[in-house]
């Protein structure tokens, strides 16, 4: 017995990618396929599915800032002291941030920006992707949020310098 010296191999592609003679389809757990699958399911939903999770979302957010709205944060008792706050003395990222949306309900900016800045920016900042995914859902067109590594990296630096410098005695216009 011999073993045969020529190696079977398929041939290449056609051009346009689309598989060639001899050659296997997508493999159905490719992710481009299983992608474009989903995204026509997504389409032939009824449009009342389609913005049940923007819709449901919506309600929430809402319901949670019209409880901070009426329950005022700056009295004391109505809500739990942040433990970092509260063990070491050091203002943690969200410090401040029920005052901030406490001031963001009742329409005054000036003062959210100075309980915490950076959670205003990240109150704006879910009100754009919530506009896009609810515009999205009507269009029948899936949304996913898939960052690259570089721009969680860029959010967690931010994050820490925003800590580190409300917490030193220059960064005091940070402070709540």
């Amino acid at each position: 017995m011999t073993a045969d010296p020529t190696p079977q191999t398929t041939p290449p592609p056609a051009a346009g990618g689309a598989p060639g003679p001899g050659t296997a389809p997508a493999p159905p757990w490719h992710p481009g396929l299983r992608a474009a699958e989903e995204a026509a399911a997504f389409r032939r939903r009824p449009l009342a599915r389609r913005l049940l999770a923007p819709l449901g979302t919506l309600a929430g957010t809402a319901a949670a800032f019209a409880y901070v709205g009426a329950v005022d944060p700056n009295e004391p008792g109505h809500y739990p002291v942040c433990p970092l706050l509260r063990f070491t003395g050091l203002y943690c990222p969200g410090c401040g941030g029920l005052r901030s949306a406490h001031a963001v309900a009742h329409g005054d900016l000036a003062a959210a920006l100075g309980a915490n800045a950076l959670a205003v920016a990240g109150y704006a900042l879910c009100a754009v992707l919530f506009a896009v995914w609810l515009v999205r859902a009507v269009r029948g067109t899936p949304s996913r949020i898939a960052l690259h590594p570089a721009w969680w990296w860029a959010l967690g630096t931010l994050t820490a310098l925003f800590t580190l410098i409300r917490n030193l005695p220059f960064g005091s216009a940070l402070v709540p």
